[in-house]
Order: structure tokens, then C-alpha cells, then sequence
């Protein structure tokens, strides 16, 4: 069973990312985290199902997932590697600043997103994070983001 991520590797389920970030149905846009180094560097998953509310009004009859419900996926992902730190547990990761994000394909229903972020740096309790999201072998979305972690 998956639970937390205090060894180099781990898995983490929804429960256990439940845990971790504060996001609910239907903003909690992570379904897996399928590795993780805390601090250091985490990838997820994010399977995207016509059933999502996003998909009701963004483009009937031809459903894509808006770009900032990527980026928020991405930010996600990122906010688990930072709160994943001892110092920063049981705080909330704070979008900072977004930069350099690129659009490069349409993301809709029946695919799946693999979410990967990496810590740049981190100084004090403020974080810059590289972010991608791949669908098969495709870079669909990529960028850095910026954390404040606050209580």
C-alpha cells in the first residue's frame, strides 16, 4: 500500500496526497504521485476523464482542458515535493510567480498527464520549481513556478 514519502522513491495514493496538500474535489487535479524525492524532484499523474466539471463549458463539442487547470496540476505537484520537506509540513505552498509557461498541445479527455516538477532552488521559505506535463512522449505544457510557503 502507498503512503507516505519519507524514503527516496515512494509512491504516493490520493489518500496520502490528501494528506499533504489542502485541495478538494473538484481542485485536487493529482490522482498518483509515481515518484518522489522529497525536496528534490516529483512526477505524477493526472488522468483526465470527460466527467470533470471544467469540460462542461470549455469548448462543448470539442472539450479541452483549459491551460491554467495544467499549470495548476503542475503546481500540485510541485507543492507536494515542498510541503514533503520536515520544515515546511503542515504549511501551505502559495503560487508566487509563473514563468516562461508554454502551451505546446491541446490536453482532452482520455489522456493522461505525467506531471513532473523539479526544485531549482529554494531560499527561505520561498521555492522556484521547473515544471512539464507530458501525454505519452509529448511536452504538452512546461515552465517554472514560484512558492512562498506560509502557515
Amino acid at each position: 500500500m502507498m503512503t507516505s514519502a519519507t524514503d527516496r522513491g515512494t509512491e504516493l495514493d490520493i489518500r496520502a496526497i490528501m494528506d499533504i496538500l489542502p485541495h478538494r474535489y473538484p481542485f485536487l487535479l493529482i490522482d498518483r504521485v509515481i515518484e518522489i524525492e522529497p525536496g528534490i524532484r516529483a512526477v505524477a499523474i493526472k488522468n483526465v476523464s470527460v466527467n470533470e466539471p471544467q469540460f462542461t463549458g470549455h469548448f462543448p463539442g470539442r472539450p479541452l482542458m483549459p491551460g491554467v487547470l495544467i499549470v495548476e496540476a503542475m503546481a500540485q505537484v510541485a507543492g507536494v515535493i515542498m510541503l514533503q520537506i520536515e520544515v515546511f509540513r503542515g504549511k501551505i505552498a502559495l503560487f508566487a510567480g509563473i514563468d516562461g509557461v508554454r502551451f505546446r498541445r491541446p490536453v482532452q479527455p482520455g489522456d493522461q498527464l505525467r506531471l513532473t516538477a523539479e526544485v531549482v532552488k529554494i531560499r527561505g521559505t520561498i521555492g522556484r520549481v521547473q515544471v512539464t506535463a507530458h501525454v505519452g512522449p509529448d511536452l504538452v505544457t512546461e515552465g517554472e513556478l514560484l512558492f512562498a510557503l506560509v502557515d
